[in-house]
């Protein structure tokens, strides 16, 4: 048994809050957080992973600390990994460091890259397990959604007026929402690794569904866009222009789309439109969120923002956990998961 200092979890909420600051920029890695406290229990480096290919969150801490990590507890979001890609296993760097202790909030589900912890007790490392387990998967939900169930996380975004309409009788749809609202699309769509529409939105709102700031410029890192549907895109459509890579599946089923994000190991898929679309990922269960955009307007006509889901009563009405509310402007954002998710 070593002598190492008594488990403070605020370390470990500090590694939370480092894993965060790399939401968007992973991809396809997940987010993770770490700190490095010496013998003392004062904390004497920290890192989280700020893009994939570069240091993970355990080696930028260690980094810092240098040689007083030695003897010292590695706080960490993510059991270190125990697999050589781009760099190596952050489970043998913890052991060149000579670290008394890790502890680690939440199991690596990954099969490539699991069993750090095992390696580590190995070398008569003292590993705890679970620690702020619940924070850090919160901060990291898109990727071991993934990694667990096999496909890509997805979110329903569309905007709409009070009486549901996402267009008018003539199809046009810009600018329901104002400017803080848009501007915020721009931003959740950032951290998303694809964007999905259907061919009738492609043909009707000609959209480029890139990231762009509120000058027009585009991000330098842009989501995959992907058209779903089989008909025909015009060579002059703005998906088709070099801003962003566009992915065209000529499919209907909502399983065969995620089945070929995930092999392009997709995490995060922003579903965007129409409403044929967002109605057939309904039907088959697999929206994990809703981002609701409702503007204090009405239309009376026009087109709603789901196409037909099959209801012939009010039984069959789909209810979902409102998860969070927030003010844009004169817009209103609605965060919604399915009853019974998080």
């Amino acid at each position: 048994m070593n002598d190492a200092s008594p488990i403070d979890i605020a370390w470990m909420r500090r590694a939370v809050e480092l894993a965060a600051k790399g939401t968007g920029s992973t991809h396809p890695n997940p987010v993770v957080g770490c700190v490095i406290t010496g013998r003392d229990g004062h904390p004497v480096g920290e890192g989280f992973h700020a893009v994939a290919g570069g240091p993970h969150a355990e080696v930028e801490a260690l980094r810092m600390a240098g040689a007083r990590a030695r003897g010292g507890t590695a706080y960490v979001t993510l059991e270190p990994c125990n697999h050589t890609g781009r760099t190596g296993p952050c489970a043998d760097a913890l052991i060149e460091a000579e670290v008394a202790r890790v502890v680690y909030a939440v199991p690596d589900p990954n099969r490539t890259a699991s069993g750090g912890a095992a390696k580590l007790r190995n070398k008569n490392i003292d590993v705890v397990q679970g620690v702020l387990q619940t924070e850090a998967e919160a901060v990291n939900y898109v990727w071991l959604h993934s990694v667990r169930t096999g496909r890509p996380f997805v979110t329903w975004k569309f905007a709409t007026t009070l009486d549901g309409r996402s267009a008018a009788p003539d199809r046009t749809s810009k600018w329901i929402t104002g400017p803080i609202a848009r501007a915020d699309v721009h931003r959740q769509r950032a951290e998303c690794d694809a964007i999905a529409v259907g061919t009738q939105t492609v043909l009707d709102d000609d959209p480029e569904l890139t990231v762009r700031d509120e000058n027009d410029v585009p991000a330098a890192r842009q989501p995959l866009r992907v058209v779903v549907g089989d008909r025909e895109i015009p060579p002059t459509a703005r998906v088709r222009n070099d801003r962003a890579e566009t992915l065209l599946l000529p499919t209907h089923d909502p399983a065969e789309v995620l089945r070929q994000l995930d092999d392009q190991q997709i995490r995060h898929l922003w579903l965007e439109g129409g409403p044929t679309l967002a109605a057939a990922f309904l039907r088959a269960g697999l929206v994990d969120q809703i981002v609701a955009y409702v503007a204090p307007a009405v239309l009376g006509s026009g087109y709603a923002a789901v196409g037909d889901l099959g209801a012939e009563s009010i039984d069959h009405l789909r209810r979902f956990k409102l998860a969070d509310v927030t003010r844009l402007g004169d817009d209103v954002r609605l965060t919604l998961v399915p009853l019974g998710g998080k």
